[in-house]
């Protein structure tokens, strides 16, 4: 029973210290202007792709071709496309690809990064000289460039775009986390551990790696608005797939058609202006916790 208390007790005190770690870093994060208004744009982007179905006024994939490229009007308030189709409601919709794409395609980025992040920095060497050459060289590529061609080859699908954003997009972060492990990897406590016989894996995941959390997580918001944007590219260009209710289509769409030389504003402008808003948000909120986290960035 009291094993059973004991227990329970140090759960409630974790329950209660995460509670508290979180309630002061929004004490600290709700003091950035900036970071508050870009938070403020993703959450609103968030909500509008969750719940699309609900606030849209028609079926995106509703065709009427009487409606061929209408302008705006209290039935339809952003007008139709070339299939008839509601603009408004394609651009809800949208929003779901454009996240997707860009959390997911952050997230792989963002591992794949990490890991060569720590163990270039901690094991050095020519391990260090081989992984550092390789991010070198995808570095000094266009990287949207190669993502056009990759796309092209292995096709159009939607995990093939994030495939290719996420596995282009990493050398980055991979620097950023080397440059930290470099530093961290001296500190006392790791030098003890590894004097004390602590496996590699060990050191570099259980006392390293929670020291460049915080940096890492900052440039992981910061990568989802690079992905939107290169998603958003990918399909414009034609090699995404652009059957694909996203902002991009419909903006790849807007030019096939003419909409733009033509001056049906509806057509392109909202989905254009919803992608430069999205990525300024997570812009803005990666900034600020690039801020809260990263000593020299706060003038330490």
């Amino acid at each position: 029973m009291s094993e059973a208390t004991g227990m329970s007790r140090h759960i409630a005190e974790s329950s209660g210290h995460i509670a508290a770690s979180a309630m002061d870093f929004w004490k600290r994060y709700r003091k950035n202007k900036i970071g508050v208004a870009g938070l403020g744009i993703i959450i609103f982007f968030t909500v509008m792709a969750v719940f699309a179905p609900l606030i849209s006024p028609y079926n995106p994939n509703l065709i009427n071709s009487s409606l061929y490229l209408s302008p705006p009007s209290a039935a339809h308030l952003l007008g139709t496309n070339q299939l008839g189709q509601d603009l408004l409601s394609l651009n809800f919709y949208g929003a779901r690809i454009s996240l997707i794409v860009g959390f997911a395609a952050a997230a792989i980025s963002v591992i794949v990064g990490l890991v060569i992040g720590l163990y270039s920095g901690y094991f050095g060497g020519w391990a260090d000289e081989i992984l550092m050459r390789v991010t070198d060289f995808f570095l000094v590529i266009p990287t949207l460039v190669f993502m056009i061609v990759i796309a092209a080859v292995i096709g159009p699908s939607l995990l093939n775009v994030i495939l290719v954003i996420g596995l282009l997009s990493w050398p980055s972060t991979a620097r950023t986390i080397r440059s930290m492990v470099l530093s961290i990897k001296n500190w006392p406590f790791i030098e003890s551990a590894t004097i004390n016989g602590g496996k590699s894996n060990y050191i570099i995941f259980r006392h390293i790696a929670p020291n460049v959390f915080p940096v890492v997580f900052a440039n992981a918001v910061m990568s989802v608005a690079s992905a939107i944007f290169a998603q958003a590219s990918l399909v414009f260009l034609g090699v995404g797939d652009v059957t694909d209710i996203s902002w991009g289509g419909i903006i790849h769409g807007a030019f096939a058609f003419g909409a733009v030389t033509s001056g049906m504003w509806w057509y392109v402008i909202p989905p254009g202006l919803f992608i430069i808003l999205v990525i300024l948000g997570f812009t803005m909120t990666g900034y600020s916790l690039e801020e809260m986290f990263n000593p020299k960035k706060r003038g330490f």
